[in-house]
C-alpha cells in the first residue's frame, strides 16, 4: 500500500499526518485507548476519597502523607482513606488536599502526554503548530495537509503533538476526518485541489481500513446509545455519590471493680456524601449518616457507661471505638435527645481554589481533621485502627474537633508552599446558629453549655503544618488554641475530658493551648513505622480561680500493609492515652478518690480485603490502668468490624 501513497505528494502527506495523528477534528471528545476501551478524557477535578469512604473528608494536596496522591481527598475514606475507597486506599484521605485527608488542583500532564483531554481546534497554516519546525522531516507532508485541505487540528495552546503514539482506530478516525474534508472540498469544486493521483490514493486507503472504519463506527454508536441511556437516567450532571456502611460486633470485658461485663452488641453507623462540583475545581461536601450508639447526657447505654469508664455526663471514655460520635445520643448543642439511627447532617463543606498555591474552605458542619492530613497510617475509622485512641493525634481532637457529628462551623485555608511543605488552618465554632445561651441548668453551665454565637462561646484556632521531607518520611506537627464555656478538654478520649481542671467547678470556662507531633516513617514498601505525642495545657479562664494543669499522652506502633495477602492491613500499637501529669494552683492531679497510676494502651487488628468494596477487620484493644485509676481492672475491648463502601 506505501508504493500508492508515495505516488503522489498528497498521499504522502496523507500517511505521514496519520502516522502522527491525535488532534484531529474527529478526537475532539474522547479517545479510542486500544481495541478494549473508549476512555473519556474530559477534565474533570482530581478528587480521591483517604481512606477516604465517607468517613472522612480531607481537604489535602500538597503533601500528601503515606501514599496518599495528591488530590482532593474525600471523605472522605471511599478512595483514600474516602470520603474514593479506605478500601481502595492501599494506602493512598478534605483532604483539601489530596479534601480528611488540596487546592483541589485537576491532574497536571506534560503537553506531550495522550492522556490530556485538551480540545482541539482548527489551525489553517502549519506556522500556528508551535511544536512544528521546518527541520521536522514530516514537516511538507503535513503543511500539505494544513493549507491544502484544511484536515488537521491543533490544541488549544498551539502544539500539534506529532511524536506520540497513536493505535489503528485513531488512524482509522484521523482518515476519516480528512477523507469527510476532502468529500467536502469535491462537492463545493470551487478549486482543484484534488488530484486523480490524490483519490485514486485515498480509494485504496479507504479500502484498506474499511474494516476498522467499520468497527470504529459500531463502536461510537453503542458509545452514543450508552451516553444517552446514562443522560437519561443519570442523578445529577454535578454530583456524585458516594458511601460508606459499617456494622461492627462489640465486646469487652474489665472496668471499674464490681461491675459485670456487658454484654456483646451489635452496631452500625451509615454515611453517605454527595459530592458536588460547580467548575471542575470547587467541591461541595454534603454529608449524611446514622447510628445506633447510644449515651445521651450520661452516658447510659453505652458501653464505656455499662464498663464503669466514662465520665459522668456525655460518656467520654478510653474504652470507645474509633467509628462511634463523640456525642452518641445527644445533641450537645442544646443538650437535646438524638434517638438511634435518626438522620442527621454530618458535613457541609464548600472547598474552592482562589490561586496556584492558595484553597479556601468554610462550612457549616466540618471538623478539624477535614482539613489537616492523617499523617498516620493507623486514621481510618472504617478501615485501619479500631480505636479512638489509634486514628489520630490528640490535639487534632481538641474542641470536639472530631466529633463525628460535623459540631463546628468553621472556615480556614490550605496553602501549598511546595511539594515538601503545606501549611493549614481553620477557625472553628460550635454553636455558631444560637444567637443566646440558655438559661443554667446548674452552676455556670447554660443549656447550651458551649455557647452562642459564631465569634461567641466555645471555639478553636487550629493549624498544622506537614513536611515531606524525603518520599519515606511524613511529619506532621499541630497547634490549637481554644476556649471553652465549661470545664472540658473536648477530645472524647479519657473521661477526664469532662472536668479538665480535678476539682474545680464544671461551669469554670477554660482556655487550651494544644501542641502535638506526628511521623511516619516508610522504612520499606510495606511496613511503616508511626507514632505521635501530644501535650494540652489547661488553665482557668473565669478569673474567679486560680488553676492549671497538663495532659500528654503519647503513641508508636508498626503498619503493615498487603501482609499474607494484597489488599490486607494489620496495625499493632502501644502508646499512653491522655494523662494528667502536672496541676497548680486550684487544680488537682486527680479527682477525689482515684489511686492514679499511667494508663496504657495495647492493641492489634487484622483487616480481611474481601472485594474491593467490603473488608472485615478483627481487632482488640487492652487497657492498662484504664481511665488512670489503679482501681480499675485491666480492660479488653474486642471488635469485629465489616465495611462496605461504595
Amino acid at each position: 500500500m506505501t508504493r500508492f501513497l508515495l505516488a503522489s505528494a498528497g498521499g504522502a502527506s496523507l500517511l505521514y499526518l496519520i502516522m502522527g495523528l491525535l488532534p484531529v477534528q474527529a478526537l475532539t471528545n474522547f479517545e479510542i485507548a486500544d481495541n478494549k476501551q473508549v476512555r473519556n478524557n474530559s477534565e474533570k477535578i482530581a478528587i480521591s476519597h483517604v481512606g477516604n469512604t465517607p468517613e472522612k473528608i480531607n481537604i489535602n494536596d500538597g503533601v500528601k502523607p503515606n501514599n496518599y496522591p495528591n488530590k482532593l481527598i474525600i471523605a472522605s475514606e471511599h478512595e483514600q482513606n474516602s470520603p474514593v475507597s479506605n478500601q481502595k486506599q492501599e494506602n493512598k484521605n478534605l483532604e483539601l488536599n489530596s479534601a480528611p485527608n488540596s487546592s483541589l488542583p485537576t491532574s497536571s500532564q506534560s503537553a506531550n502526554s495522550p492522556q490530556t483531554s485538551d480540545k482541539i481546534a482548527q489551525v489553517t497554516s502549519v506556522s500556528q503548530l508551535s511544536d512544528v519546525q521546518p527541520t521536522d522531516w514530516a514537516f511538507g507532508a503535513l503543511q500539505s495537509l494544513v493549507e491544502r485541505y484544511g484536515c488537521i487540528a491543533g490544541y488549544p495552546n498551539g502544539t500539534y503533538r506529532g511524536n506520540r503514539p497513536m493505535t489503528r482506530y485513531e488512524f482509522a478516525a484521523g482518515l476519516n476526518a480528512c477523507l469527510d474534508r476532502i468529500n467536502e472540498l469535491i462537492a463545493t469544486a470551487t478549486t482543484n485541489l484534488v488530484t486523480k493521483e490524490d483519490l485514486a490514493t485515498l480509494q485504496r486507503l479507504q479500502e484498506e481500513f474499511a474494516a476498522e472504519l467499520a468497527t470504529l463506527r459500531g463502536r461510537v454508536d453503542a458509545l452514543e446509545a450508552r451516553t444517552a441511556e446514562l443522560e437519561a437516567n443519570q442523578f445529577s450532571t454535578t454530583t456524585k455519590l458516594n458511601g460508606e456502611v459499617i456494622i461492627a460486633a462489640i465486646g469487652a470485658t474489665g472496668g471499674s471493680p464490681n461491675r459485670d461485663d456487658p454484654n456483646i452488641i451489635l452496631t452500625n453507623r451509615v454515611r453517605l456524601n454527595l459530592n458536588t462540583s460547580f467548575t471542575g475545581k470547587d467541591l461541595l461536601i454534603t454529608g449524611l449518616q446514622s447510628h445506633n450508639f447510644l449515651g445521651g447526657l450520661d452516658g447510659s447505654g453505652s458501653l464505656q457507661e455499662s464498663l464503669g469508664l466514662a465520665s459522668p455526663i456525655l460518656s467520654a471514655s478510653s474504652a470507645r471505638t474509633s467509628f462511634e460520635p463523640q456525642f452518641p445520643g445527644i445533641d450537645v448543642k442544646t443538650l437535646s435527645d438524638v434517638s438511634a439511627n435518626d438522620v442527621e447532617l454530618y458535613k457541609l463543606l464548600y472547598i474552592f481554589p482562589v490561586a496556584d498555591k492558595l484553597t479556601l474552605f468554610a462550612g457549616t458542619a466540618a471538623e478539624t481533621s477535614d482539613a489537616f492530613p492523617a499523617i498516620t497510617p493507623f486514621y481510618g475509622e472504617g478501615q485501619e485502627s479500631i480505636s479512638r485512641f489509634g486514628n489520630l493525634n490528640p490535639v487534632v481532637r481538641v474542641s470536639g474537633g472530631t466529633s463525628g457529628s460535623g459540631l463546628a462551623s468553621a472556615v480556614g485555608f490550605i496553602f501549598n508552599i511546595s511539594d515538601q511543605l503545606d501549611l493549614r488552618a481553620l477557625y472553628g465554632s460550635v454553636n455558631a446558629n444560637i444567637p443566646q445561651n440558655a438559661p443554667d441548668i446548674q452552676p455556670g453551665v447554660s443549656g447550651t453549655p458551649l455557647g452562642s454565637g459564631f465569634f461567641g462561646g466555645s471555639s478553636v484556632i487550629a493549624a498544622q503544618l506537614t513536611f515531606r521531607p524525603t518520599s519515606s518520611i511524613d511529619i506532621g506537627l499541630n497547634y490549637a488554641n481554644s476556649y471553652h464555656e465549661i470545664n472540658i478538654l473536648g477530645t472524647g478520649l479519657t473521661s477526664s475530658d469532662i472536668g479538665a481542671l480535678a476539682n474545680v467547678s464544671l461551669g469554670t470556662p477554660v482556655k487550651l493551648n494544644s501542641f502535638g507531633g506526628t511521623l511516619t516513617w516508610r522504612f520499606s514498601p510495606k511496613i511503616a513505622l508511626s507514632g505521635y505525642g501530644a501535650a494540652i495545657l489547661v488553665d482557668d479562664s473565669s478569673g474567679d480561680v486560680d488553676a492549671s494543669t497538663t495532659f500528654t499522652s503519647w503513641m508508636v506502633g508498626l503498619h503493615f500493609n498487603d501482609l499474607f495477602k494484597q489488599g490486607n492491613n494489620a496495625g499493632i500499637l502501644f502508646g499512653q492515652p491522655l494523662y494528667r501529669t502536672s496541676a497548680d494552683g486550684d487544680a488537682e492531679l486527680a479527682p477525689t478518690g482515684v489511686d492514679r497510676a499511667t494508663p496504657y494502651h495495647l492493641e492489634a487488628y487484622y483487616r480481611l480485603k474481601l472485594s474491593d468494596n467490603v473488608s472485615i477487620t478483627p481487632g482488640a484493644f487492652v487497657l492498662f490502668n484504664p481511665e488512670g485509676d489503679n482501681r480499675n481492672d485491666t480492660t479488653t475491648v474486642g471488635v469485629l468490624r465489616t465495611t462496605f463502601t461504595f
